[in-house]
């Protein structure tokens, strides 16, 4: 069981770790996607996530400060999923299906952090 529950926060925290690196080397166009969805200071808000990611993901794979790295990837999922996430809102379909997708798979992410909050705080 050690074994599996090492693969799984490899999995977890490599995915925050890519998202956070993809948001700081994105972060023009993430910063534009975000004042989309109308953040206010998005280029700002983009960067601060993506450390938040990043920090919460490393801490994640290496069991460093792990009440506090999820602290910092459920501090960022419950926003994001309802402010980048509003598939309610959507009018096209496919924009509505992708949103949707990203709302419970954040809504699944969510859950996971929380689980693993209970057992690291």
């Amino acid at each position: 069981m050690q074994y599996i529950f090492i693969l799984g926060r490899i999995l977890m925290g490599g995915f925050f770790l890519n998202s956070g690196f993809n948001h700081l080397k994105n972060l023009k166009d993430t910063a534009g996607y975000a004042a989309s969805k109308g953040i206010p200071m998005p280029k700002l808000a983009v960067f601060i996530t993506g450390l938040m990611l990043i920090l919460g993901g490393l801490g994640i794979i290496f069991l460093f400060h792990m009440a506090l790295a999820l602290m910092l990837i459920i501090l960022f999922l419950i926003p994001t999923t309802i402010m980048m996430h509003q598939y309610w809102r959507a009018t096209d379909p496919m924009q509505k299906m992708g949103e949707m997708i990203n709302f419970y798979k954040n809504l699944g992410l969510l859950g996971a952090a929380l689980m693993l909050f209970a057992l690291f705080s």
